[in-house]
Formats: C-alpha cells, structure tokens, sequence
C-alpha cells in the first residue's frame, strides 16, 4: 500500500490537558426533564434501594449482521465526574419546578454503583446486554440519558466504520466527516468511534488532542482557485506543507493536473520533496482513478497513491474495489458522522431488578428478560463466532463471559483502556465473525440463545406480578 499521508498523534485515549475547554463539566442539565421529576418521586417515596439497569439493542438495522461495542470511556469519565454544579442548581431552584428536599438532595449528588460491562470493540447482537448499572433506583434512573446518548452513537459509528473496514480491505481510511456531523461532540466521538470500528485517523484535529487519534489533512478546492494557476497552487502549497504532501487534483481537469504532478514532482523530489498522493473529490471515481493511475506510472511516478473522496459510503468502496480501481485510500464524511443507512439503533436502557426482585416490562413487541443478566460466547474449533448464550448472571453457561467488572462504588476497577487495543481487539472480532456476517447486506441471523435459567425467572416474574395486579398480564 502507497503512503498517503503523514500523521500524529499516539493512539491513545487520553483526557484533554488541564483549560482545555472540551474538557470542562458538563451540564447536570442535560437529560430528560422526567429523569429529574422521577428521581423526585423516587426519594419522596424513600424508593432508594439498589435497582439494576441494562443497556441492549431489540434488533440490528436491514443489512447489518453486527454490531460493535464504543463508548464505555466516555460513559465511565461521565459517572465519575457526575455532580451538580452550583450553577445548574441554581437554575433549578429558580426555575420552581422542583421541592427544597429534592434540590437539598442533589447538592450532594454523585454516582455511587456498580458497572459491568462488554469491553468497547466487541461484536454484539441483539438482547444481549452492552451494559449494567447497578446504583440506588434514584441514581440509575438519572443517567440513562447521557448512556444511551454516548453508547448509541459511538456504537453506530464503530459499526459503520468496521463495514467501511471490510468494504476497503487494505486501504487506508481516513475519517472527514465534521463539518456534516450533528454537533461537534458527534464530530469528537465519530473520529474515535471510526477508529475503534477500523479507520487509519481523522481530519479532526481536536480529536488528536483529546483521545490520540492520528490525524491526516489534505487541501481544499478553495486553495487552487486562490492561486492564479493550478501549477502555483501545488507548488506553493509544496513549499509551505512539505511534509506528506497530498494534491487535490479535480478543481479543473482531473487528467491534466495529473499531467502537472508528473511534471512537478521530480522538481520537488530535488529539494527532498516528496509528494505522497493526488486526491480525487468528483467525478466518476474509479474511472478517473485508472486514468490518474496511467499516468503517474507512466511517467516513472508509481509510488505517488490516490486518495478518493465525496459521497463515499461503504457500497460505494465494496464497488471500487470489486472493480479493481487502483484508489490507496479513501477520505468518508457524511455517511460515517451521520450514518446515512441506519441512523437509529433500536436500543434501550431498561429497568431489571430493584429492591432485590428481578423486574419485567410486558409492553407489545418492547417486552424484556428480566433481572441481571450475563452473556456467553463460544467459538468453534477455527476461532470463528459460534452463537451466544443469554441467561441469568448467577447461571453458567459454555464460553466466554463477555460482561465485566468496570466500576465499583463510583470508581473505576482500571485505569482508561488504550484506544490501540481497544482498536486491536474490534479488528480482532472481524476476523471471527461468520463470513456472511461480513458482507455488505448480511443477514441478521447470529444465533443468541435465551437460556432455560433466564426463561424460568421471566415466566416467575410474571406469575408474580399477575398475583399482585389480580389478573392475567399475558
């Protein structure tokens, strides 16, 4: 594979340096206003026993076979930070919706549970839960917003990368979706996501800074069109950028700035320039790639790559490169930040046991398996994904438990993960899924098997609560 591109940064998921304004508190007031008049209820009826919560997908997008785990860094630094600052409690006294009891209580509010949870970068399917709270009822209700908020979106985007991944097989990818991602937070989280899913880095270079993703940059059409030539553009830009030089070579004619890159590389290869690679934004992509392709190897200058951008996607990638188009690598923007296919996860965070009884929601077709839960994963003799077990966390079953231990008490049971590994073991759990779940339009079929165990205590619990309402729930 061509060079394409120079980066930095080290791969590794760190927190911002102290003043770093991304790395300010962020607000209690971000959640759903019933989390807030729940918990309110909840401590006025002294209903603060422990309560267990479980966060898990109903059913994986058409065309999806898998999903991968991200997230858990951020949801971890969220709980352990997670208080009431002075001025969000004053805004809640001022706004009169809630009792001096309630905003007395919060002053001192922390979170004080348990986490368990599959490590980011694991392969997951529906029912199976990603993650379990475990926390008094009023502390484990308030944060499921900000959970499912960060595990939702940064599983999609791992997801959507680790399709693009296999889509590409060796190409580099390069992560250029900011400007068109919802926010800049989604930016930040959609840079690491695509990493963990398989990416080489990002054009985001605040997210260098804050989780060590590697960073790449290119040039954009307005540099050309600044300059009175297209040969003036690359030569200066050259010159003031020399380091893993990229031209953005379609602003005119696509073949014939490929014509001026021959011309101008041996010139900059005199002054210990390199040029790395053309890019190619429009047009039709594999196409112009074999054309652009002819002529740097015509000219002597075969170690010069392509980079193609613009409206990528992973079908678009699996069609260029069954197509043998001669492209290093590609440059994804909206459909990776956005995850244009399958914006939404069907997912949810739903209460489990509380008071030391296992709990069940009967709602149509959002029906759940109740109490805490474990999963199990085996594997067939050649290493490959053989089908998961979901049962009581008590149980034991065949296979690997893929629920672990992350938080006691509020506080972590190990320091942050590094990103690479993190980013090791998804590539490693690509490799070991079934082929059909690899390809483009892959069946949801993986089998996860609802053990006797499990199917016992949801038919207890329902005995159990049509004892209690005095009538048939089912």
């Amino acid at each position: 594979r061509r060079a394409v591109a120079p980066s930095c940064g080290v791969g590794q998921d760190r927190r911002a340096s102290d003043g770093d304004p991304m790395d300010r508190t962020e607000s209690f007031l971000l959640t759903d206003l019933y989390q807030l008049a729940m918990m309110e209820a909840y401590l006025a009826n002294g209903q603060t026993d422990t309560a267990v919560f479980e966060f898990f997908v109903r059913k994986l997008p058409d065309r999806h076979g898998f999903f991968l785990a991200a997230g858990l860094e951020q949801v971890l630094a969220f709980l352990e930070d997670l208080h009431v600052p002075e001025d969000d409690l004053a805004w809640l006294r001022e706004s009169g919706r809630f009792g001096a009891a309630f905003l007395d209580h919060l002053a001192g509010f922390r979170f004080t549970g348990d986490v368990e949870a599959m490590p980011e970068g694991t392969a997951f399917f529906p029912d199976a839960p990603i993650l379990r709270i475990t926390a008094p009822l009023p502390e484990a209700q308030y944060v499921e917003t900000r959970i499912i908020n960060i595990l939702h979106y940064q599983s999609l985007v791992a997801s959507k990368a680790a399709r693009m991944r296999l889509a590409a097989g060796g190409a580099r990818l390069i992560d250029f979706g900011l400007r068109r991602a919802h926010g800049a937070e989604a930016g930040l989280f959609a840079a690491r996501a695509a990493y963990i899913g398989g990416f080489d880095g990002t054009a985001t270079v605040a997210a260098a800074r804050r989780y060590g993703v590697p960073v790449y940059g290119t040039m954009a059409h307005s540099f050309v069109q600044a300059q009175d030539t297209e040969d003036a553009a690359f030569t200066r830009f050259a010159h003031a950028r020399p380091e893993g030089l990229v031209l953005l070579i379609d602003t005119y004619d696509t073949e014939a700035a490929a014509r001026k890159v021959t011309a101008l590389a041996p010139r900059l290869r005199a002054e210990g320039i390199e040029v790395q690679a053309v890019r190619l934004d429009s047009g039709d992509l594999g196409a112009l790639a074999t054309s652009v392709r002819a002529i740097l190897d015509g000219a002597g200058e075969t170690e010069i790559g392509i980079i193609a951008s613009g409206g990528l996607d992973e079908d678009r990638i699996a069609g260029l490169v069954a197509a043998g188009a001669p492209i290093d690598g590609y440059g994804v923007g909206s459909s990776l930040t956005t995850c244009s296919d399958a914006p939404v996860l069907d997912c949810a965070y739903k209460l489990q046991e509380y008071a030391g009884l296992a709990r069940r929601k009967l709602s149509a077709g959002k029906s759940t398996w109740p109490g805490r839960k474990q999963v199990w994963r085996s594997h067939d003799p050649a290493g490959t994904m053989a089908g998961d077990v979901l049962s009581t966390a008590e149980d034991w079953q065949p296979g690997a438990p893929l629920l672990r231990p992350v938080m006691r008490g509020g506080t972590r049971c190990a320091p942050a993960e590094d990103l690479g590994a993190i980013r090791h073991r998804a590539a490693a759990e690509m490799d070991r899924l079934p082929a059909r779940l690899r390809r483009m339009d892959a069946p949801a079929d993986y089998t996860v098997e609802v053990a006797t165990p499990l199917r016992d205590l949801a038919e207890a619990v329902i005995h159990r609560m049509e004892a209690a309402e005095g009538r048939k729930l089912r």
